[in-house]
């Protein structure tokens, strides 16, 4: 459960204990679907897209990724399964279902675990709290719509906003301090983004721009967290997922639509999985997957149409990122395709708790049969500067194809935001780019180190890019080298 503000006990879901005998558990490829109204369940195996790249070797810095793939593990769940039917929702679009998403969870999770399922049908609902052991189950023809209105979605929880610990209106579906949790199955997460107030208080200079600037002062001047306390009567958009120090964590087969803000958001867990999942996600600053200070994580076969970053690894901002101090390390982005409108795989800029070892292979920008709203502007985008501090060391992208890259293949900045005054020391190092074939760019590379903080360390090789239109522009870059390197047709000179 989530800490409160106030520190008292926190509140106890309640329901009936549903029955059934423990069967052995299942693995995360055998999640179940509802196939009956009287609660028979089918294994479910998924179509995530199949690894393409397997014939790459795992040399140099992807000697790593066996051994990280090795430790990643979805969770299982006991074959037990509890409609939430039974326990009083209305799959009729117009009955509010809040009391009964909590009560099939509690009774599942108490009765040791299993899957809450949610059959064909709309379900209208606020915020879902997941617990230990606790499967939510969308099943194909079922969508969980969530509630326009912001007082849903209180009371306030233990959350991260842009970076800064606070606490806030509860993501849409929520866990924290839980293992072994998951949200799967062929069905729609409907976010309703558009039917409420998010959009209005980001746009157009909302009424968020002053909570926002509020909380960033209170995470750089050290307010104690439990102070931190905005929702009612604020302005800060929820998530839509987010698991909050969890372990061994699910996210599979869902399509999700229309989130308020960033899409699937773990924060301080471990071992997590995000396959095969779509997002359409259009609305301002809507991110598609953003792990934050997490490590073992493995995104795959998704597909990302966003208005924002696609795939983004964050660590925490500024003052209040460096007091948790925890790195994102340890993450593995393969067969995703990118339609999103800022960067396709993306580190930053939340980053002041250190970024490493991010690896990303196999996929692709800007697909023809996946078209996004907007094209991407960059198919790896770093950012960081000094006011967020910090260090990215190790970020390795390789096997990546597309065409109409808006801007540059490659852009890395240390200047982010213009500096914002920031005074700490940054470092960016070691961003390798490795059999790259996209058409269609302004440039290949921006690269922005700073004068005090070079960029340290940025490999080109094996690749191919046509349809560039302009030159790379560098600055204050140190080893960069390119090996086998073709724009337009041309070899580029090693230097």
């Amino acid at each position: 459960m989530h800490p409160s503000p106030s520190r008292r006990a926190a509140l106890r879901t309640g329901g009936l204990l549903a029955a059934g005998a423990l069967l052995p558990p299942l693995s995360a490829e055998q999640a179940y679907a509802a196939t009956s109204h009287t609660g028979v369940a089918t294994p479910h195996t998924g179509t995530a897209t199949p690894h393409t790249g397997a014939a790459a070797a795992y040399t140099g810095a992807w000697r790593a990724v066996p051994g990280i793939l090795a430790r990643i593990r979805p969770p299982a769940f006991p074959r037990r399964t509890f409609r939430v039917t039974d326990y009083g929702a209305v799959g009729d679009g117009r009955t509010m279902n809040t009391a009964a998403f909590r009560a099939a969870i509690a009774a599942c999770h108490r009765a040791g675990g299993g899957h809450v399922v949610v059959p064909e049908g709309r379900f209208l609902t606020g915020a879902i709290h997941l617990r230990s052991r606790v499967d939510l189950h969308v099943a194909e023809g079922a969508t969980i719509a969530f509630s326009p209105d912001p007082r849903d979605f209180l009371p306030v929880v233990l959350t991260r906003w842009e970076g800064t610990e606070a606490y806030n209106y509860s993501p849409f579906i929520y866990a924290y301090g839980e293992r072994d949790v998951a949200v799967t199955g062929r069905g729609t997460l409907d976010g309703q983004a558009r039917l409420g107030p998010w959009e209005s208080w980001y746009r157009d200079s909302g009424p968020q721009g002053a909570d926002q600037k509020l909380l960033r002062e209170m995470g750089s001047t050290g307010v104690p967290v439990a102070r931190r306390v905005f929702g009612d009567g604020h302005h800060l958009r929820p998530k839509m997922v987010q698991f909050y120090r969890c372990r061994n964590v699910l996210v599979s087969g869902l399509t999700i639509v229309d989130p308020p803000m960033w899409t699937v958001h773990p924060v301080l867990s471990s071992n997590v999985t995000v396959r095969d999942i779509t997002v359409d996600s259009t609305l301002y600053n809507t991110d598609g997957c953003d792990p934050e200070c997490c490590s073992d994580v493995l995104i795959t076969g998704c597909r990302f149409n966003t208005n924002d970053d696609c795939v983004a690894v964050k660590s925490g901002r500024d003052e209040d990122g460096h007091r948790v101090g925890v790195p994102s390390r340890n993450i593995v982005v393969r067969d995703c395709r990118f339609s999103g409108r800022w960067g396709g795989m993306t580190v930053g800029s939340e980053m002041s708790g250190g970024v490493r070892d991010i690896f990303a292979e196999d996929c692709e920008i800007n697909p023809p049969d996946f078209p996004g709203r907007y094209p991407v502007k960059y198919a790896l985008y770093v950012k960081a500067n000094k006011k967020r501090g910090g260090s990215i060391d190790g970020v390795h992208i390789r096997n990546f194809t597309g065409q109409g890259v808006e801007r540059d293949i490659a852009f890395v900045t240390m200047d982010y935001n213009g500096g914002e005054d920031g005074t700490l020391p940054v470092s960016v190092r070691n961003i390798h780019l490795d059999r790259m074939e996209i058409d269609g760019a302004q440039t290949v590379l921006r690269l922005v180190g700073l004068e005090t903080d070079p960029l340290r360390g940025v490999h080109l090789s094996r690749s191919a890019f046509t349809g560039i239109r302009g030159p790379d522009s560098i600055a204050h870059t140190e080893d960069l080298t390119f090996r086998r390197v073709f724009v337009n047709g041309q070899e580029v000179p090693r230097p």
